[in-house]
């Protein structure tokens, strides 16, 4: 019989290719994605519920949720990422929303999400393509404060978890972000007035001020691997305890990280690790907590301004 339920957790970095480090450290986490997806491929998913935050490309603002739950959803296709719709199941996704909000969880719908390179990166990796099996997409603000605590994340996603188990259906969890990472986005704390308008009304750039934004981006990058960057260093140590705690399902330790801390010690970008916690807690609640999670590889990758890691967690939901 095939295992009820999946979990893989990857950073993301619309980096690839741009920015790269050596040859051999691509060809290292190549070499696991490919592994990772061979995997997917056997598991073969009847959905994918996939965790992911965004970048100031389809949440901004006007009107911008801690969680929002997408009921349909379209990708940007930014940093060469594939564009179009994702093959979100309407009615399941509706039932996820309705699920959440009767376990005290306020969160938003969107029948016309627009998701980018958080959400393509980790399908098309993963899957081959955004539109191979059904998905669940669900947002996580990492980005602009005030955020949702690691404690918020994780109930989020046991309430996901008791939901997908009720399926009876194979389920894919996916996180994706992190992990220790301070790439340059701005607040608008203390942004001018032209940045602080993208952030509260930026949909629907031209294609020019899109690559104009991408090409900055790059260069961050290109000064951050030279060591000639303003922006925030690594911190290795701290991204291997995190993944620790994940891999103990150390809840309670998790719990305790506040968000001044993960700033202070990972970046302000490291709040995307919400996904990966929310991941986790849903593969916990799925499988009634038989899973077991492991490390698959780890390198602090300054081209592409992130700590980069990959985990799989595997369990049985009738176990």
């Amino acid at each position: 019989m095939k295992p009820q339920a999946l979990l893989h957790c990857l950073s993301h970095s619309p980096l690839k290719g741009r920015v790269d480090p050596e040859a051999a450290i691509v060809q290292a986490t190549q070499v696991q994605l490919a592994q990772m997806r061979e995997e997917v491929a056997a598991f073969d998913p009847e959905l994918i519920v996939l965790f992911a935050p965004d970048h100031y490309n389809g949440f901004f603002l006007d009107a911008l949720p801690q969680v929002c739950v997408g009921i349909a959803a379209t990708s940007i296709g930014d940093y060469d990422t594939p564009a179009g719709p994702l093959p979100v199941p309407r009615a399941l996704a509706e039932a996820c929303a309705e699920h959440l909000v009767a376990s005290d969880l306020d969160v938003a719908l969107s029948y016309r999400m627009v998701v980018d390179h958080g959400f393509a990166q980790p399908l098309q990796e993963l899957t081959g393509a955004i539109d191979r099996y059904p998905v669940i997409p669900l947002f996580i603000n990492c980005v602009a404060p005030p955020l949702i605590s690691l404690r918020r994340a994780r109930q989020l996603g046991a309430a996901v978890g008791q939901f997908a188990r009720g399926l009876g259906q194979r389920v894919l969890f996916i996180g994706s972000g992190g992990l220790s990472h301070n790439p340059p986005i701005p607040l608008i704390a203390n942004a001018p007035p032209e940045v602080a308008e993208r952030l509260i009304a930026g949909r629907h750039p031209s294609p020019e001020a899109r690559t104009l934004r991408q090409q900055r981006t790059v260069e961050a990058a290109q000064a951050f691997a030279r060591g000639d960057s303003p922006l925030q260093a690594l911190n290795p140590a701290w991204d291997q305890a995190f993944m620790a705690h994940l891999v103990s399902q150390d809840w309670a330790a998790l719990d305790g990280i506040g968000n001044a801390a993960i700033t202070e010690a990972a970046g302000a970008s490291a709040h995307e690790v919400k996904t990966w916690v929310a991941a986790h807690a849903a593969m916990n609640a799925a499988t009634g907590g038989r899973y077991e999670a492991v490390v698959r590889c780890y390198q602090p990758i300054p081209e592409w301004i992130a700590g980069f890691g990959l985990m799989t967690g595997r369990g049985d939901a009738d176990a």
